[in-house]
């Protein structure tokens, strides 16, 4: 498990992270969202070991990263912006790789490297930003790390090439149990990989929670009514939200969908349906909830 207590990060008289406080179990997808300058990057290089925090603590199975090289060894970190050797080529960031991580496996490195179609001794400050994305995934996974920080990694790819990274990146998680924080600012990124989100505002840890929970406890549900009542009548819910439009309700409400649906059939809808929310819906919900607009937040 990653445990950070406390995390607080200055540059200057700017706060990036305060007191940061959250739990990461091993093999989980954990999704970090927030918009730009809310303390991702941070965050990630601090779990990484690259900024040394003014407070606070980042521990692996209870060692502290900072300064520890066995544990640095455990992680990659896939940057925002990728690092690569001035001039090198895919083969020579190989070699690089191979020295610094015992763990590196040649069989998957060639393998990716056949799987994404990157070409292994061109210079790599030739490649379109997609293609550095690409080699930076393909260097990160190639050395089977335990832990895995991705930095906004499918910025900059086209649609077919961020799904195919994704499966890439599925795949190796369900075959080595790889513990993944992903940072975006894009909740549609992370809906379908995610088991964990956490949102950061300004430095700050406004939400954490584990998805199932989530969906779980807030269901959306369409129903159709004559009763001039209904909507009275619907108002005795947990409502987070309700919208009309003639005789359609859109329902969001807290609740197991069992309980709402019977409560809801007490009222002799005509049609009743429960559809999937959205990850961005729960989190509008969720943010209303707590006082905060979601959209001025990510803006």
């Amino acid at each position: 498990m990653i445990k950070i207590e406390s995390a607080t990060k200055y540059f200057s008289d700017v706060c990036s992270l305060d007191a940061v406080t959250m739990r990461i179990p091993d093999g989980s997808i954990f999704g970090l969202i927030g918009s730009n300058g809310s303390g991702k990057s941070t965050l990630l290089r601090a779990m990484s070991g690259i900024f040394a925090l003014d407070k606070g603590y980042v521990l692996y199975d209870g060692f502290n990263i900072w300064e520890n090289t066995e544990q640095k060894a455990k992680l990659v970190y896939l940057s925002d912006e990728p690092f690569f050797l001035p001039h090198s080529s895919i083969g020579e960031m190989r070699d690089l790789y191979r020295s610094l991580y015992p763990t590196f496996s040649d069989t998957k490195f060639e393998q990716l490297l056949k799987v994404l179609g990157l070409p292994e001794h061109r210079k790599i400050n030739t490649f379109s930003k997609g293609m550095q994305k690409q080699t930076s995934v393909l260097l990160g996974l190639s050395v089977c790390p335990k832990y895995l920080f991705c930095d906004e990694t499918f910025d900059g790819l086209d649609p077919v090439m961020r799904h195919l990274v994704k499966r890439i990146l599925m795949d190796d998680i369900a075959e080595r149990g790889t513990t993944v924080v992903i940072a975006s600012h894009n909740l549609r990124e992370l809906e379908d990989v995610c088991d964990h989100i956490a949102l950061l505002h300004k430095g700050t840890l406004l939400f954490q929670r584990e998805l199932d929970d989530m969906k779980l406890n807030i269901q959306k549900i369409q129903a159709v009514f004559t009763d001039e009542c209904a909507e009275e009548k619907l108002r005795t819910l947990p409502l987070l939200n309700l919208e009309r439009r003639g005789s359609m309700y859109t329902i969001v409400a807290r609740g197991t969908r069992d309980e709402l649906e019977n409560e809801l059939q007490k009222m002799h809808p005509q049609f009743c349906e429960c559809i999937p929310l959205t990850l961005e819906e729960i989190f509008i919900s969720e943010m209303e909830e707590n006082g905060y607009d979601f959209h001025d937040i990510l803006a």
